[in-house]
């Protein structure tokens, strides 16, 4: 069997996901461009929904769980006065409900209860696996399955009122793993009566925000593989350093690591080498990935595409 060359492109994407796409969907369309195979994403989008996502190339992909668990933020719209299948606009009317009354600062208080540490139930259109099968697989075919309430935490629930009474703009941070769609159905069901979501867009993963990402078709460069570690501090060693974090060598605390990690290890040059986390010897911490491969990004011919030499 023929060995599969090693990637050559390496870097990060942030991409304006348009609606009517899966987050898989906008991967492909990377990997043909590009000509690679090893792409991925941190945090999947619904079709319907736009905004944020970032993707991984080459030896980016690595740090894609470094991505994932970042905080997120939201926009969209909740409509009072239905419930749908899947409780979002995408779905059928399940129920309708007399909501006329409902004022913006009734649902702004109903929406303080849904702030901070919660438990969520995920919708059973969501991509969770239960007894080895994925739940919108089960909804597909009318299955609907019980599903365990979940912590996630809610770091601002913000209400607006529209033009429509009937409809209410939110602006939502939370934590990874929080299904906004449920969001919108509580704050229905908080106020007396049903609701469901729909336009929602996600405007940041962290420090990565739609002020820098790029609509698909216009990705025509890469940020270099560094850019996956924004958020987290980073460690510059000299070569002697870089020889033993090559070779996946435990380092001492002493030569710069502060808090509790992960952390970036980077040469003179910028030049991602490797994450460290801790251990259980306070003294030391460990490689979690070692890069074997140049975190150069790769740079297209024009467009609004960008490449950041460092970070």
């Amino acid at each position: 069997m023929a060995r599969r060359r090693p990637p050559t492109v390496h870097g990060l994407a942030v991409v304006d996901k348009p609606a009517g796409i899966t987050s898989h969907d906008a991967v492909g369309v990377l990997r043909r461009r590009l000509g690679e195979r090893r792409v991925g994403h941190a945090g999947t989008l619904d079709p319907d929904a736009t905004g944020v996502l970032l993707v991984g190339v080459g030896s980016a992909t690595r740090l894609l769980q470094f991505l994932t668990a970042q905080p997120k933020r939201y926009v969209g719209e909740v409509v009072l006065g239905s419930t749908t299948s899947t409780l979002d606009a995408a779905g059928e009317v399940t129920g309708r409900f007399d909501m006329l009354g409902v004022t913006v600062d009734m649902a702004r208080a109903a929406a303080r209860g849904l702030t901070g540490a919660i438990r969520q139930v995920p919708p059973m259109v969501s991509a969770i696996r239960v007894g080895g099968r994925r739940l919108h697989e089960l909804a597909r075919e009318g299955i609907e399955v019980e599903r365990e309430a979940r912590p996630v935490t809610v770091h601002r629930f913000d209400v607006e009122s529209t033009d429509d009474p009937m409809v209410l703009r939110i602006d939502v941070e939370c934590s990874s793993g929080t299904y906004i769609r449920s969001l919108a159905a509580d704050l229905g069901a908080a106020l007396g009566g049903g609701a469901h979501l729909r336009g929602l867009r996600r405007t940041a993963i962290g420090e990565f925000t739609i002020d820098e990402a790029v609509p698909l078709e216009e990705v025509n460069a890469l940020l270099p593989v560094v850019a996956a570690m924004r958020s987290r501090p980073l460690v510059t060693v000299d070569a002697d350093v870089a020889s033993l974090v090559a070779n996946g060598r435990q380092l001492g605390r002493a030569l710069g690591f502060e808090g509790d990690g992960p952390w970036g290890i980077v040469d003179g040059a910028g030049e991602l080498l490797a994450v460290y986390g801790p251990t259980s010897t306070a003294d030391l911490v460990t490689p979690v990935v070692v890069l074997n491969a140049t975190s150069s990004a790769w740079t297209g011919r024009s467009g609004r595409g960008r490449s950041e030499s460092s970070e």
